[in-house]
């Protein structure tokens, strides 16, 4: 169970590797875009936004698999922990069975204050474990627009690109449509989620 744990942990931690990869990534491209505006050349502006959107988005998968594998890893550290409850109740229930036996009524106390410390432990442990998970899977990613990146990035740089966008046909369009495709997939699940939670 250890070694599970291990692997689990392992594996959350590449798979948050691979997302600051590639938002560094999108970084890059977004530079890209800059320096296309600067060189007056849409065209490979889009091209590169889109680029930049891809790796954002790639950014942000890797990142919610990061998160559903520690919330896994949470599940299985609860599970080895009350393993660990479980063996010291029954150790508890034996050391009760004797004191009832002897009737030291002093034993009898110093066992139940033992087992409620141990019941105390238990109910944080399983706070702990709902609070991480409540917190992974109400995970929400905003969905940027190609053309709404490439004015922030031309705002950013003083550049004026609004009447070359506004002859180009609209290439890009189906960037946008797949965000907001899976922008109305996340709404549900969290609809969902909180349905569940109430």
């Amino acid at each position: 169970m250890d070694d599970t744990l291990f692997q689990l942990k392992f594996t959350s931690k590449q798979l948050e590797r691979l997302s600051k990869k590639a938002e560094k990534e999108s970084g890059k491209e977004q530079a890209k875009v800059k320096k296309a505006l600067q060189q007056k050349n849409v065209e490979c502006a889009r091209v590169y936004a889109e680029n930049a959107i891809r790796k954002k988005n790639e950014s942000l998968n890797w990142l919610r698999m990061s998160s559903r594998v520690d919330a896994v890893a949470s599940k299985v550290q609860t599970a080895v922990t009350m393993k660990a409850v479980t063996k010291n109740m029954t150790q508890v229930t034996k050391s009760l069975d004797k004191a009832l036996g002897s009737m030291d009524l002093q034993k009898v106390s110093a066992v139940m204050d033992k087992f409620e410390s141990q019941v105390q432990n238990l109910d944080v442990h399983t706070s702990v474990m709902e609070d991480s998970m409540s917190s992974a899977m109400t995970l929400t990613t905003p969905q940027e627009q190609v053309d709404d990146l490439i004015h922030q990035i031309a705002e950013e740089s003083g550049l004026e690109v609004m009447d070359q966008l506004s002859q180009l046909p609209a290439g890009a369009t189906s960037v946008g449509a797949e965000g907001s495709r899976s922008q109305d997939r996340e709404d549900i699940l969290s609809r969902r989620l909180a349905a569940l939670r109430n």
